[in-house]
Order: structure tokens, then C-alpha cells, then sequence
């Protein structure tokens, strides 16, 4: 077995989402994985993502971390992706030494010193090899749920404002999967827009 390496690259994904949790990884890769195809998830295609994190998952120790609609429409979204990066962290099986965190902001009370780095899926390969992870694993969270929901094209959108996704919000109404304290849902919902299940 490679030896590991023990920094923790940690990254969330569906912040910016009307509809569906956040999720993120943590990943502490081991010391001889090819690292040279790893980058910021957003720069990949789907597929190649999908090759990417199953080839990371296999050569590392990793852990996903999730905060429902429900958390997100409570303590806002910041505070939800921060709560999604500490469970991830904290079902780690090996507790890393540092944690590099991609963002401003640091999960609290983790017990891992953190350090965050202001673009750290374009820095750093760990940050970026959570980034594909946690992305992959939202995305097919998101298509399996469009399988409930077609009419907002969430297998396309995951989640995000496109037009196929608004129009169905103002077509159909919006789901228990909205974030209620989202503009666009928000201003739907107030608008006497039924909700649908």
C-alpha cells in the first residue's frame, strides 16, 4: 500500500444551487498518486470527472459530508457549508494532521488545525481532488432526484438557476428540495406560486 499522506484537502460543492444539500469532501491522497489530470472539478467535463474521482476514491482515504435544504434555509448557507465540511472531515478514517480548506472560512470545532486558501481547488491537487469528489457525488444525488422531479431538469442543471430551472419553478411551483431562502424560490414562493410535493 502507498503511504499516506496526511493533509486533508477539503471542498464543498452547491453553494450557489437553488435546490438540493451541499455537499462536501474530504480527501487525504496517498503520497504516489498521478496528480497530474487532478484540477479544479469546474474545469472538467462530467465524464472526465466521474473517471477522475473514481481513480481518486481508489487511491486515497475519503469521507463525504452533507447539509440538508432544511439546515441550509436555517443557519444559512455559509454556515451549512461549513457544517457539510466538518462532518466530512470528522468521518474521516485516518484524522489528518492539517486540513487545507478551499474558501475564506474554516469548519469550527474539528479538532484538525485548518488553513484556508482563497481558490484552493486551482492551488492545491487535495483541495482539488475533493472538489471532483464531492461534485460527482452531488451531481448523481441530483440526477437520481430528477428522476422524481423532471420537470426542473435537475440530470442538466443540478440544482443551479439556468432557464430550464427557473421556468419550471414558475411553471410548477417549487418542492420540499428548493431553498425557500433563496432569492428566485423566495420570491416565487411569496408570489402565490403553489408548492408542489
Amino acid at each position: 500500500m502507498n503511504k499516506i499522506n496526511k493533509i486533508a484537502g477539503v471542498d464543498e460543492v452547491g453553494r450557489g444551487c437553488l435546490a438540493g444539500p451541499v455537499f462536501s469532501a474530504a480527501v487525504i491522497l496517498k503520497n504516489k498518486i498521478n496528480v497530474k489530470e487532478i484540477k479544479d472539478s469546474k474545469k472538467l467535463s462530467f465524464k472526465k470527472r466521474l473517471l477522475l474521482s473514481s481513480y481518486i476514491k481508489k487511491n486515497s482515504i475519503y469521507a463525504l459530508g452533507t447539509a440538508s435544504v432544511e439546515e441550509i434555509n436555517k443557519i444559512n448557507i455559509l454556515n451549512a457549508s461549513l457544517l457539510s465540511m466538518k462532518r466530512a472531515l470528522n468521518k474521516l478514517k485516518l484524522k489528518p494532521a492539517r486540513a487545507y480548506i478551499d474558501g475564506l472560512f474554516a469548519p469550527k470545532n474539528v479538532n484538525i488545525k485548518c488553513q484556508t486558501f482563497v481558490k484552493g481547488d486551482e492551488k492545491i491537487i487535495s483541495i482539488a481532488a475533493a472538489s471532483i469528489v464531492a461534485k460527482v457525488a452531488r451531481d448523481l444525488f441530483m440526477i437520481k432526484l430528477s428522476k422524481k422531479f423532471p420537470k426542473y431538469r435537475w440530470d442538466k442543471n443540478f440544482g443551479y438557476g439556468t432557464k430550464d430551472h427557473l421556468y419550471g419553478l414558475k411553471k410548477y411551483g417549487i418542492t420540499k428540495y428548493h431553498r425557500k431562502t433563496f432569492k428566485p424560490v423566495h420570491n416565487i414562493l411569496f408570489s402565490g406560486t403553489r408548492e408542489t410535493l
